[in-house]
């Protein structure tokens, strides 16, 4: 039996809630509260047609519930009829579900996926140690009062105690800014090169903010219409007073809020769709091509935390047999200035290439000029959920108004030593 051909896959940008620092404007409102009035937006824009299937996550974990894309659909009321999973990648979460949609579009049934990701850092749940949780369960699963009674005795004080969910790796026991400054120590990256990009991030995003490119990309939740973050009066005097941030003890930390991504409040949507699943959208939304993607993973205990970006960057130029100079756009998420800066350096090294990427050096020289035209996650924020679909509508946007077979990078480092890299066409 012959394979069927894969169809063309398209992203289509879809609409965010303007981000906020944690416990600001946005704090009032859980991860589903930020998530149902875009779903109800986009789904809106149908004029009565439903998505084939829905992709929603995030990354902040909740006992409220196991599949977030199924409670945001229930709670819009938009969709008891389609399929919908919730997926986590941490940063890159709502970028894999992107890929996952595409992977589940055949057309032939399934051409239009909602997709997009939420988190809420104001609303974080607690729990129980392990140990507390397993006694309350057995008290009360207690059949009697005396079993209940000869349940105290097995409490211990010890097991009394709150779990606090934390950023920071399971595995390594350190945060991401942790383990950025090591990785900006081993690469040689320093303090003026990390403020001067964090001031470039917040120019730019104030600039677009002030010519309207965000305007239609930004769903208002209540008087709440604009980007908090983004600092018009930041100047590099400014950040170079800042404190450091995660290396406090040196003398040598390099790290501060101002060149970090803040705990931000959040959601963001697009739509991945095949040929026929585009014609159901609105003819002004802006859409681009899918040629392909990467996901890598790195041993973070040997690699930084936050590399796998820069492997998987020189591995999809090299598939596609292109370098760095025929990527018009880089959309690179800025989880801190540094990773952006040793990410870009990595990409300049021979050495790294060849030993590290397992690619020949030669995709030129990389154009730094390129990257974030329209500010990057340092200014923006960063819900963790959220920063993939935001991303990629923000590129989504930029690229579609360029020459057709225009090319754009989109990129995101996610905790755990993975990334995901997408090359998105102009059509």
């Amino acid at each position: 039996m012959p394979s069927l051909a894969r169809p063309q896959i398209w992203l289509a940008a879809g609409v965010r809630t303007p981000f906020a620092k944690v416990d600001g404007p946005l704090a009032a409102f859980d991860a589903i509260q930020l998530s149902v009035p875009l779903a109800r937006h986009m789904v809106g824009l149908l004029d009565g047609r439903l998505p084939d299937l829905a992709v929603w996550g995030a990354v902040v974990p909740s006992l409220m519930w196991s599949n977030i894309a199924r409670e945001v659909l229930m709670d819009a009321g938009v969709g008891a009829t389609v399929p919908a999973f919730g997926t986590v990648m941490a940063c890159s979460t709502s970028m894999i579900g992107a890929f996952e949609a595409a992977q589940l579009l055949d057309g032939r049934g399934r051409n239009l996926a909602l997709v997009g990701g939420v988190d809420s850092m104001s609303k974080i749940q607690l729990g129980l140690s392990q140990p507390l949780s397993d006694w309350v369960r057995k008290f009360q699963n207690a059949r009697s009062l005396g079993d209940r009674i000869s349940h105290l005795a097995d409490l211990h004080v010890s097991d009394v105690r709150l779990w606090i969910p934390g950023v920071v790796n399971r595995t390594s026991g350190l945060s991401m800014g942790e383990h950025t400054e090591i990785t900006a120590k081993e690469w040689g990256i320093g303090r003026a090169e990390q403020d001067a990009l964090a001031l470039q991030s917040h120019q730019r995003a104030v600039a677009a903010w002030d010519r309207g490119f965000f305007d239609d990309l930004i769903l208002p939740v209540g008087d709440f219409a604009r980007d908090a973050i983004p600092r018009r009066d930041s100047t590099l005097e400014k950040l170079a007073r800042l404190p450091p941030a995660f290396d406090k003890t040196s003398g040598q930390g390099t790290l501060t809020a101002g060149s970090s991504t803040p705990l931000t409040d959040g959601a963001a949507s697009l739509w991945v769709a095949t040929d026929e699943g585009l014609a159901s959208l609105p003819a002004a939304t802006p859409r681009v091509k899918l040629v392909d993607y990467e996901v890598a993973a790195v041993d973070f205990r040997i690699e930084g935390l936050l590399m796998a970006p820069a492997f998987a960057i020189p591995k999809l130029l090299k598939r596609q047999g292109l370098k760095y100079d025929d990527i018009a756009l880089w959309e690179i998420h800025e989880a801190f200035s540094a990773q952006v800066l040793f990410h870009m350096k990595a990409l300049e090294d021979p050495k790294f290439l060849r030993e590290k990427a397992g690619v020949e050096p030669d995709l030129g020289l990389f154009p730094r000029e390129r990257i974030n035209p329209n500010g990057g996650s340092v200014a923006l924020g960063h819900p963790f959920g959220a920063t993939g679909a935001r991303i990629l509508s923000q590129a989504i946007k930029e690229l579609s108004v360029l020459p057709a077979g225009t090319r754009a990078i989109v990129s995101i480092c996610a905790d755990g030593g993975q990334g995901t890299v997408a090359l998105l066409e102009a059509g």
